[in-house]
């Protein structure tokens, strides 16, 4: 049993992504703030976004317009109030990131010395306008480093690296009576092997998306569907999670780790082509949408697998070969070294792409404060389902989210700070117990369990379902956590265990959401039920742990 107990923090704040920073550095004009993060704090999901911010800076945008694109890619279940909040809170939370020293590409940068001091707009798929801030085609490796030396300069703000959440504590998952309460987490060093009790007036969670779920991600190696399932445990409402979005253009390279080759590479003219039998380039995305290569998401993916399965071809191809070597490496520093460390100089060959998991559209259910209706308790960033993405997330809302409802939960946090404090219950720690957990040396059950998942979640719960496939992956994922649980309370808790059984969690959630949904819809297609049922618009898949299980 492990005695240590760290409450001299008014604040937890679990992840260290953008949603997790912009949250404690909001929170830290006002308290204490304990920052987990289960790696270094550098390695998260924002790290690896290239494409930028959707927000309406340009005279000839406007909110409404955003909010149609979102709408419509959203495909019948976005949260309309949300989607306008977090829309028009856009413009104000771009300008407190540049307060941070952020930087956006401009017009200048690329050559263009008449608006040189306008920023340089991109556009994705879905997108109507250019309405993509960006730095570069690293734009979330740029607001990572600015937020975490932000983070790590101010004295509020202590980071507690190499440590793992495990549970969330609240006081129905305790059997204390009254109204549900979080207190805190249980946290995971990583080195020692202890857990420490963490005891906090607000607790958030920030941790990120599940492309791990997945055997062909996108994601950071930290994306294991820990928010997820830790707040299903602690009885939370989980939405929509059928929604899962395979971005259409990942590197096809195995020698380099699931490289994504950004949207914007699309939005600035490459159009996705298809190898025929003779050795000719076929374009084939006009057939499949009237926006062609600029398609929303789920549409591209599936044209992509379609195109893969029907012809039986490994890959499709990019082609930008129309832009010079000059305009691609100022436009793409990034992606045209990592294209040329593959042996493809982009102005001259064309890219080979697949789709992978890239981003979980449904979540943790909150407000579009990121309130979970447990008191002490919010979910920001890809782990939270505000109701902004709907049924397919619009390209670059994602940091736009994290930024905005960070903002908010942070405000709605220090509003209550007051309530929270005196109805916190003081003098209750409810200590962590390993019961008779001893040490494993049975290792290979866990490498061999997080495998089997993965890749029958690719096979069955990919990009196109069927029933009997998620009935299969059901039967697999049960008896699968049965075996991890017994695990889980016989031996004692390494990192790896703590991340498979949420992935194993998050899995079992997606399937379950997947089977309960009898339509097509977004990023959801189930050829069994190949058309979209008007009567399902604005209704959530929610699944959702008894508290008495």
């Amino acid at each position: 049993m492990s005695k240590k107990v760290i409450d001299q923090f008014d604040f937890l704040v679990i992840g260290s992504g953008l949603a997790g920073l912009n949250t404690a550095l909001n929170l830290a004009e006002s308290g204490k703030v304990a920052v987990v993060t289960k790696r270094c704090a550098e390695e998260c999901n924002t790290k690896y976004a290239q494409g930028g911010v959707a927000c309406v800076i340009d005279h000839d945008d406007s909110f409404d317009e955003h909010v149609r694109d979102t709408l419509e890619a959203g495909a019948g279940l976005c949260n309309e109030a949300a989607v306008r909040t977090i829309v028009e809170a856009g413009p104000d939370a771009i300008h407190s990131l540049i307060g941070h020293g952020a930087h956006f590409t401009t017009r200048g940068e690329l050559g263009d010395e008449e608006h040189k001091d306008d920023f340089h707009l991109g556009r994705e798929g879905g997108h109507h306008r250019r309405r993509v801030l960006h730095s570069g085609d690293v734009t979330g490796n740029e607001i990572e480093n600015i937020l975490i030396s932000a983070a790590r300069n101010n004295s509020n703000i202590t980071f507690f690296e190499n440590h793992i959440s495990v549970d969330l504590i609240t006081t129905k998952r305790l059997g204390w009576l009254g109204e549900d309460r979080c207190m805190g987490a249980y946290v995971l060093d990583s080195a020692s092997h202890e857990v420490i009790t963490f005891m906090t007036k607000a607790t958030v969670v920030a941790t990120g998306g599940c492309g791990k779920v997945y055997l062909y991600t996108s994601n950071s190696e930290v994306a294991c569907g820990g928010g997820v399932a830790m707040c299903y445990r602690a009885n939370l409402p989980i939405a929509n999670m059928e929604f899962f979005q395979f971005h259409p253009t990942i590197l096809y390279d195995f020698n380099i780790h699931s490289f994504l080759i950004s949207e914007a590479v699309r939005g600035e003219g490459a159009v996705l082509k298809r190898k025929t039998s003779n050795g000719n380039l076929v374009e084939f995305m006009d057939k499949y949408h009237s926006m062609g290569s600029l398609a929303p998401r789920d549409i591209t993916a599936r044209a992509i697998d379609s195109e893969m399965k029907r012809y039986g071809q490994e890959c499709m191809y990019l082609d930008i070969r129309h832009v010079s070597e000059q305009e691609l490496k100022n436009r793409f520093p990034n992606i045209f070294q990592k294209c040329l460390d593959s042996g493809i100089n982009m102005s001259k060959d064309l890219i080979p792409v697949v789709p992978a998991a890239h981003y979980s559209c449904g979540g943790v259910k909150t407000d579009v404060k990121g309130f979970t209706g447990i008191n002490g308790l919010y979910a920001v960033g890809e782990v939270a389902c505000t109701g902004l993405h709907g049924a397919n997330r619009l390209a670059s809302n994602s940091l736009l989210e994290a930024l905005v409802v960070a903002r908010l939960a942070a405000d709605d946090i220090k509003s209550k700070f007051d309530a929270l404090k005196q109805d916190y219950p003081a003098g209750k720690t409810p200590e962590w117990s390993s019961g008779n957990a001893t040490d494993s040396d049975e290792l290979v059950v866990i490498s061999h369990n997080w495998d089997e998942i993965r890749r029958f979640m690719w096979d069955y719960v990919g990009i196109v379902r069927t029933t009997k496939r998620l009935e299969r992956a059901k039967t697999r994922i049960k008896n699968i956590r049965k075996e991890i649980e017994k695990y889980y309370w016989d031996f004692l808790l390494t990192p790896d265990l703590v991340e498979l059984r949420n992935i194993a969690c998050t899995a079992e959630i997606i399937i379950d959401s997947a089977l309960m949904r009898k339509e097509s819809r977004g990023l959801h297609y189930n050829a069994d039920y190949d058309y979209t049922d008007p009567g399902l618009a604005q209704s959530d898949t929610i699944v959702q742990k008894p508290y008495l299980q």
